[in-house]
């Protein structure tokens, strides 16, 4: 008499669970969004505005994405926040260092103590926070057998930035730490990707896009406009779910050809 064939149960597939820094708005809500879409679990940080972050979770596709707040300057909120993520989560995935302040200080016209000022906010903030969250990361990651980062980084960290040196600086370092964690972790599965936008179509962006500097900025566009979040988000989350391997360290531009590297 012939068996009845074996019925396997299908195996559970793992979530994936990625931490967002900075989800509360513009780039950073565009980027949880369609990771959300991708069936993506959610960790939303953001700093301050809870009103804000609550709206970002509200648009997410699926269920089970949280907030999280912490001040990123702050080592010790930083640990704190990746510990709540573990806690609430179990795992993290995906790290999406996004989050970060943009602040004019032009060397001839900013005063030493204010100069100071805003270059510790800006490195805190920029370059420190993300380096102590990577750090906690990349242990995890390896330990689970892979993950990705992805660092938002910016054309000025090539170009400079005239009137902000301390946000380039921060950046072309946040290049930096990318790249060398790329090269350290490749062999443990966990990649590192770069993306350095230009200006972007965002709320905090609108005063200098649609004030006094409109026409300097559009003159600079080869587009004739600058990037919206969705394309830029498009980018990340190729980074965060869909990137080769072999592409890790890689920094991608998405400045719309207003200013190429060679």
């Amino acid at each position: 008499m012939r068996s009845s064939p074996e019925v396997i149960a299908p195996t559970e597939v793992k979530r994936c669970s990625a931490l967002v820094t900075g989800a509360s708005r513009g780039l950073g809500r565009a980027i949880a969004q369609q990771l959300a879409a991708r069936g993506v679990r959610v960790a939303v940080h953001f700093q301050k505005n809870r009103t804000a972050a609550k709206a970002t979770q509200a648009t997410l596709l699926g269920a089970g994405h949280a907030l999280f707040a912490a001040d990123l300057s702050d080592a010790a909120q930083v640990e704190r926040l990746w510990h709540e993520v573990i806690a609430a989560f179990g795992h993290v995935d995906v790290l999406v260092n996004n989050a970060g302040i943009y602040e004019l200080h032009p060397p001839l016209a900013t005063a030493p103590a204010a100069w100071r000022a805003v270059w510790e906010r800006t490195l805190a903030a920029n370059l420190l926070g993300p380096a102590h969250l990577s750090l906690f990361a990349v242990q995890a990651m390896a330990g689970q057998g892979g993950g990705r980062i992805v660092n938002i980084s910016s054309r000025g960290a090539f170009r400079g930035e005239a009137n902000a040196p301390a946000y380039a600086a921060a950046k072309a370092g946040l290049n930096a730490l990318g790249q060398s964690l790329a090269k350290a972790l490749a062999s443990h599965g966990v990649y590192v990707y770069g993306v350095a936008p230009g200006w972007i179509e965002t709320d905090m962006a609108a005063p200098h896009l649609h004030g006094p500097r409109r026409t300097e900025i559009l003159a600079d566009q080869p587009l004739g406009r600058v990037a919206t979040t969705d394309e830029v988000a498009r980018v990340a989350v190729f980074c965060a779910l869909d990137a080769p391997a072999a592409m890790t360290g890689a920094i991608i531009d998405v400045n719309g050809a207003s200013y190429l590297r060679t």
